[in-house]
């Protein structure tokens, strides 16, 4: 048994169904049928009181219009096309003849309502930026503490209030080099001091507007010089524990905007539902502004702005930038190195000349394990496994949060650890399921399982179109 609390695979990837969810429905001999999940409170109250599991929940048959509890090992989504797929087999009677049309029917409202309900989401948004608390510093949230240095440990710089620019853009002040902001209390340039653009917020003017494909945009209401100071990332200050938490509810909640920024490993900046103007500015191939990170009365301000994939997927980047690479996260196809960058690569130069043993990158196969074709994948994460999958060949609508184990791994009768697999397709069995389940093909003496024939089983990257259907009508074929 697992120790302590514990999560299926269908949790932990975030593939749950849900009310008003138009599903395919398995219970005996009868052939898989389309049904729509319910509420138990909106069920007939005979139906409300059969007996029935945790866990279980009523569906609505389509065409027999009867009621029945089921849980989620009997269903799988029913998606858009489905309708004109089953229409083209043979035998079909006419009360599931009736339910195809019932359920393309109700699928197609229930479709509209969501868009509906999504482009009044679209329009309120584009009056106004979603709603935030706007903070001027940072918060720290649960475990982190922000410690201030004492004034005798904060450094002093060798400026003068008589020099042309103290402290300035101009200056050779070593706290601005060094990327430290003078304190008032320190600084011998004393009030004429131009380095404490943080404690004064010395922001230029600027103001939110609305762009064609990114959302809300900072727009500066006059020129800035180069090297000159913008704004404060300002958030919530999470550690690493928090940040995770937040991205799984981001996650389950549909959620594709994030505002999370790394100080460090265990200190990340948090501006979704706190922050400033600074949580308007968007990502750019080719940037007008650098991110710098600031020590400030002795504590560590702004932020690294490295943009990790979650999951297994990628968000499109949309700059219109000449040098875009396509993606956050991915470097521009052509830019320009700065000196940072050049350093960065000749320090990168001096390590190469060092023989560093390295661990061998996975390296995970180019077509999906279940259709055969090409094109953007899933790639699984269990170690030494090369398999990949279409989001809608998994039945997900977005890529599995954290790690994720395919398919492959989990036992088609029970859901635990496999043991034996089909070499053709994602079917696998624990020890407890496997037997007479997999048969020695002629290929090499690969194992297949009952979906493939033993003398010719389809090979990799070879297309699979079947669909096991059942009824008791013993005159309708047992699969098309």
């Amino acid at each position: 048994m697992p120790q302590g609390s514990w999560s299926c695979n269908d949790c932990r990837t975030g593939k749950k169904l849900h009310y008003k969810q138009i599903v395919w429905v398995k219970l005996g001999n009868y052939r898989w049928w389309p049904a729509e999940i319910c509420n138990p409170r909106s069920v007939p109250l005979n139906i409300q009181g059969l007996k029935h599991d945790i866990g279980d929940f009523p569906v609505f048959f389509f065409g027999s219009h009867d009621y029945y509890w089921v849980h989620q090992g009997r269903v799988f989504p029913y998606v858009e096309g489905d309708k004109s797929f089953a229409e083209g087999q043979t035998s079909m009677n006419k009360t599931f003849k009736k339910a195809l049309e019932e359920a393309a029917k109700r699928f197609q409202e229930l479709k509209a309502q969501r868009e509906s309900k999504e482009a009044l989401e679209v329009e309120r948004n584009s009056r106004k930026p979603p709603p935030y608390k706007h903070i001027r510093n940072n918060k720290p949230v649960g475990k982190i503490q922000i410690q201030v240095a004492d004034i005798s440990e904060i450094p002093r710089c060798n400026c003068r209030p008589t020099d042309e620019s103290p402290c300035g853009l101009d200056s050779q002040c070593l706290n601005r080099m060094l990327l430290y902001e003078c304190h008032p209390q320190v600084c011998p340039a004393g009030e004429q001091c131009q380095n404490q653009s943080f404690t004064k917020r010395l922001y230029p003017e600027t103001e939110l507007f609305r762009t064609e494909r990114r959302g809300w945009g900072l727009l500066c209401k006059r020129d800035i010089r180069k090297g000159e100071f913008v704004n404060e990332y300002v958030g919530e200050l999470i550690d690493e524990e928090e940040c995770r938490l937040r991205l799984k509810r981001a996650h389950e909640n549909g959620v594709t905007n994030f505002y999370l920024l790394t100080v460090t490993k265990d200190r990340i900046i948090d501006a979704g539902p706190k922050g400033n103007y600074s949580r308007f500015m968007n990502h750019s191939c080719n940037p007008n502004c650098e991110t710098q990170k600031w020590t400030v009365n002795g504590t560590e301000l702004t932020f690294n702005y490295n943009l990790d994939c979650l999951g297994n997927g990628r968000t499109e980047c949309h700059c219109g930038a000449e040098n875009c690479s396509g993606f956050l996260g991915v470097r521009p196809k052509t830019a320009c190195a700065t000196a940072t960058e050049e350093k960065a690569k000749n320090a990168r130069l001096k390590a190469k000349k060092r023989k560093i043993k390295t661990e061998q990158k996975q390296m995970h196969e180019d077509f999906c394990f279940r259709c055969g074709d090409g094109g953007e994948l899933v790639m699984c994460d269990k170690r030494d496994c090369p398999k990949a999958y279409h989001l809608l060949c998994l039945n997900l609508t977005q890529p599995p949060y954290g790690k994720w184990d395919c398919p492959w791994h989990q036992c088609d009768k029970c859901g635990s650890t496999s043991s034996s697999f089909c070499e053709f397709c994602p079917s696998s069995f624990c020890r407890e399921h496997d037997k007479g389940e997999l048969t020695i093909s002629s290929l090499e003496g690969r194992l297949c399982c009952s979906e493939h024939d033993p003398k010719r089983p389809m090979a990799y990257g070879e297309k699979k179109f079947k669909f096991k259907i059942e009824h008791e009508d013993s005159s309708f074929p047992s699969e098309f």
